[in-house]
C-alpha cells in the first residue's frame, strides 16, 4: 500500500459522492477503506403525471457541490489529505443543457420515468432479440435517447440549442463530470452507459444503429470512458478550492457490488431499500439473458482500464416501499420493526400470503400491470400471521431475483452479501436464508457501499491500494445467517409460493 503519512499525523482519503434519486451524499473514505464522515442533502423528485418522474439538474449540481464542500472542510479539520474525487450516480437519469450558459433546458428525466413506454412497445418485435444480444437488455419501458429526441422535436429552447450547436446531452454522471471539470469532459462511464440501453457490451461502443432508430442525433453522444478513466481530468479549482483528479465515475449499484465483494464470477450482492437489487459478477465475458427468465439484465459491472468486468442484475421495486405502505399509509403496523417482532411470534408460514407486487412484477415474468394481494385470511388469522406473511412474501420475491440471476449464470452464487436498511430485520434475513438455501452475510457497513465502492476504484487508480481485492478483503466481516431448513422444505415453500404467484403472472 502507498505510504499513508500516519507518522506525520496525516491520513490519505478519497472524496466520494453518491448522487442518488432522493438525496446526495459525500463522504471521506480513508486509506483504511472506511468512511469517516458523510454529508447528506435531500433532492426533490416531481411527478407531473402518473408516468413522468423529473428532477431539477441545477438542484442536483448545487446539492452535490454543497456536500462536497462540507466533506472537504471535515477533511481539512481532521488533517486528512484528499487524493482524488470519485462519483457514483443514479445511472440512467437523462439531461439536456446548453454549452454556452451551463444551464439545463428541461427537467431531468429520471430513470423511473415511463412516459414513452407505449411508444417503445412498437419496437419490441423487431428489436428485443437484437438488443438483448448486443446490449444485454431488451427495448424496455424507457429510453433516454428517445426522450431526448422528443425534447429536440417538441421544446423550442432545446431545438434552438441544437440548431446553434450548443446542445449537450448526458446522464447524471455526464452532467456532474461536465460541471466539475468546467466543461472539459463530456463523457459517460461504462457502468452508466450500460443502463442507458444502447451500449455494446463486447465492443465498449455505442449501438449507433439503435440510437439512430430512436431519432437521436449521433453527434450528441457523450464520449465513452472507463469507470476509472484518466480522460476525465481534474476538477476546476474554483469549485472546491483544489484541483482533484476525477479518478472514478460509476453507477451506484455497480459501486455497491464492488464494496460488497462482488469481484469475481459468482460473487454477488443483494441490496434491500425502497426496492431490492440483486447483482452478480460474471467475469470478463458477458453472460446474456436466457429465454424464460425475464427481468435479468447483462451489463458492464465496471470497466477498469481496458478491461470490462461484467455483471447481471435483477430488481424488484417494492420491498422497503411495501413495508412503508403497510405502516405509514394503511397503519396496519406501527413500524417495520414491529412487523419483524410480530413475525417472530407466528409459527411457520401457514395459509396467509402477501404478494408485494405494488408496482408490478419483473421476475420471474415481466408483468408491469400486476397488483399486490393479501390472501388466505380466516377468522383465526392474527396480526402476527399477517406480519409473517408480509416477510415471507418479500423473501420469496427476492428469492425469485436470486434464482433468476443464478439460472442466467447457469451456476449458483458462490457468495452473497446483503445490505440496505431493510436488512436490519434479523427475522427477515433468517427467513431469506432459509428460503434461498444459502448463507447470507449482512455487510458491516452496507449503508455506505456506493460511496466506498467508487472510492475503492479511484484509490486503486491513485495508488492508495494495490487492488480492489486488497481493500475489500480488509473490511470487517458482517453477521452470517445460515439456512436452517432442508432442501425438501425449501422446495415445498417455493412450490407453494409459485402457486400463489401464478394468477398474478397471467
Amino acid at each position: 500500500m502507498t505510504q499513508t503519512f500516519h507518522d506525520q499525523g496525516r491520513r490519505l482519503g478519497i472524496l466520494s459522492v453518491d448522487e442518488g434519486t432522493t438525496g446526495t451524499r459525500a463522504g471521506v473514505v480513508l486509506d483504511s477503506g472506511t468512511v469517516a464522515h458523510v454529508a447528506y442533502r435531500t433532492i426533490a423528485v416531481r411527478h407531473p403525471d402518473e408516468n413522468s418522474v423529473e428532477q431539477d439538474p441545477t438542484e442536483i449540481w448545487t446539492t452535490t457541490l454543497d456536500v462536497c464542500r462540507e466533506a472537504l472542510a471535515w477533511a481539512r479539520a481532521n488533517n486528512v489529505e484528499i487524493a482524488a474525487l470519485a462519483l457514483s450516480t443514479q445511472r440512467a437519469t437523462a439531461m439536456l443543457w446548453d454549452r454556452r450558459t451551463g444551464l439545463p433546458l428541461v427537467p431531468a428525466c429520471v430513470w423511473q420515468d415511463r412516459r414513452y413506454a407505449r411508444h417503445l412497445l412498437a419496437y419490441e418485435d423487431e428489436w428485443d432479440d437484437v438488443l438483448t444480444a448486443r446490449t444485454g437488455r431488451p427495448v424496455g419501458s424507457r429510453a433516454p435517447f428517445y426522450w431526448a429526441a422528443r425534447q429536440i422535436a417538441e421544446v423550442p429552447a432545446v431545438a434552438a440549442a441544437y440548431e446553434a450547436g450548443t446542445l449537450v446531452f448526458g446522464t447524471v454522471d455526464t452532467w456532474l463530470a461536465w460541471k466539475f471539470t468546467g466543461g472539459a469532459a463530456h463523457a459517460i462511464s461504462a457502468s452508466s452507459a450500460g443502463s442507458a440501453g444502447a451500449y455494446l457490451l463486447r465492443e465498449h461502443a455505442w449501438d449507433r444503429e439503435w440510437v439512430e432508430q430512436l431519432g437521436f442525433p449521433l453527434e450528441l453522444l457523450p464520449d465513452l470512458f472507463a469507470d476509472d478513466d484518466h480522460g476525465y481530468g481534474s476538477t476546476d479549482p474554483a469549485l472546491l478550492g483544489v484541483a482533484l483528479p476525477l479518478a472514478a465515475v460509476m453507477g451506484d449499484q455497480h459501486a455497491a457490488l464492488i464494496a460488497l465483494g462482488g469481484l469475481s464470477a459468482g460473487q454477488g450482492m443483494c441490496v434491500y431499500g425502497t426496492g431490492t437489487f440483486v447483482d452478480a459478477a460474471t467475469g470478463n465475458t458477458p453472460v446474456l439473458p436466457v429465454p424464460g427468465v425475464t427481468g435479468v439484465l447483462a451489463q458492464p459491472g465496471w470497466r477498469q482500464g481496458d478491461t470490462t468486468h461484467f455483471s447481471l442484475e435483477a430488481y424488484c421495486s417494492t420491498t422497503g416501499s411495501a413495508l412503508r405502505w403497510l405502516c405509514d399509509d394503511l397503519k396496519f403496523f406501527a413500524s417495520p420493526t414491529e412487523i419483524g417482532e410480530l413475525a417472530k411470534q407466528a409459527g411457520p408460514g401457514g395459509h396467509e400470503w402477501f404478494v408485494p407486487a405494488l408496482a408490478g412484477i419483473r421476475t420471474p415474468a415481466w408483468r408491469p400491470q400486476a397488483t399486490a394481494a393479501l390472501s388466505g385470511l380466516t377468522l383465526a388469522t392474527t396480526r402476527a400471521d399477517i406480519a409473517r406473511a408480509v416477510l415471507d412474501g418479500i423473501a420469496h420475491s427476492v428469492c425469485d431475483l436470486i434464482d433468476g440471476v443464478a439460472e442466467t449464470m447457469r451456476a449458483p452464487f458462490r457468495q452473497l452479501r446483503v445490505g440496505g436498511g431493510v436488512t436490519g430485520s434479523d427475522t427477515l434475513m433468517q427467513l431469506q436464508a432459509d428460503i434461498v438455501g444459502l448463507p447470507l452475510e449482512r455487510a458491516a457497513d452496507s449503508a455506505t457501499a456506493s460511496l466506498r465502492g467508487t472510492a475503492y476504484l479511484a484509490g486503486v487508480r491513485e495508488g492508495l491500494w494495490s487492488s480492489l481485492e486488497e481493500v475489500v478483503e480488509a473490511q470487517p466481516r458482517g453477521h452470517v445467517f445460515e439456512p436452517t431448513t432442508t432442501a425438501e422444505q425449501r422446495g415445498e415453500q417455493r412450490k407453494a409460493w409459485q402457486a400463489v404467484l401464478a394468477p398474478h403472472l397471467h
